[in-house]
């Protein structure tokens, strides 16, 4: 099917990031949130994004004025019901993907495809809360979107070959590469991502080492670009304990039990980035570790 008009429900970092990288593709995008607070902030965050690939030669002012040209935004679940294509990006709460789902399911022309960016919830669940789990699949991008190569699609029991075919063609477009996962707790990259934060918390948490040696261990001694206490503040330390406990509750595996100390981190309301405090604390001009 040919997809021109995508929807995307919520307006935070990663909705944001999904209608940018749409709108710069040649999609026509409506956005919608709770919060027209919320849309304002990601409408001026999508500018700002496309500013500075335009100040780096990425694109040109044009391919700005033309992707913001094509980003609509409404307050309204219904009105997405005229797209073809449905992103989810709000909350990584089951209950409140399925409660969005349902309201906005009676408003759908009968060939729109419903899709989830959720990072580990099962999709074949989300979908047989839906009138179409045949068109229903994970449309899971990473974060930063505009700067990640890799989106995992993710097949729920039902889904059919053109349903993949259609979302397939569409991260083509947006000159990114599709992983294809199957339907298990937390997909490719979460299911062996998260488990190695939660055993950096451990070594934490257990005296092995502190937030600095550990992450320097890990960029120095592994190679990657960010430590694992470091990237665990950049997704947010709420979401890292989300998808432990969907990896521990799905397959009952006691080696997905969530640390303790992410658990306390959380409760604490230090949850990285985006309240100034997880394992590091960002109000100052430098990060300083927390432990």
């Amino acid at each position: 099917m040919d997809i021109q008009k995508v929807g995307v429900i919520g307006a935070g970092q990663m909705g944001n990031g999904i209608a940018h990288v749409m709108a710069l593709a040649g999609y026509d995008v409506l956005m919608t949130d709770i919060s027209q607070q919320a849309l304002d902030g990601a409408l001026n965050m999508i500018q700002g994004n496309l500013a500075r690939q335009a100040s780096r030669g990425k694109i040109s002012d044009d391919d700005v004025t033309a992707a913001m040209s094509r980003i609509q935004t409404t307050l309204s679940l219904p009105d997405l019901g005229s797209t073809d294509l449905v992103i989810e990006a709000a909350t990584e709460r089951e209950t409140v993907k399925q409660a969005i789902f349902e309201d906005l399911q009676p408003h759908l022309q009968p060939h729109t495809i419903l899709t989830s960016n959720t990072s580990s919830i099962s999709i074949t669940r989300l979908a047989s809360r839906t009138d179409r789990p045949e068109r229903f699949m994970g449309f899971h991008f990473m974060n930063p979107v505009p700067v990640m190569q890799l989106v995992e699609l993710i097949r729920g029991i039902a889904t059919d070959e053109p349903t993949f075919k259609a979302c397939k063609a569409v991260v083509d477009r947006l000159g990114k590469t599709a992983a294809s996962a199957e339907d298990f707790p937390a997909f490719i990259v979460n299911r062996i991502l998260m488990p190695m934060i939660n055993e950096a918390v451990y070594t934490l948490y257990e005296g092995v080492g502190s937030v600095q040696s550990i992450d320097q261990s890990m960029k120095l001694g592994a190679n990657h670009p960010m430590g694992p206490l470091e990237l665990a503040d950049f997704i947010g330390l709420d979401t890292c304990l989300a998808i432990m406990n969907v990896l521990h509750d799905g397959l009952a595996d006691t080696k997905y039990r969530p640390c303790p100390l992410l658990t306390k981190y959380v409760e604490a309301g230090w949850l990285g980035r985006k309240t100034q405090r997880g394992f590091y604390d960002y109000r100052g001009d430098v990060p300083v570790p927390t432990r």
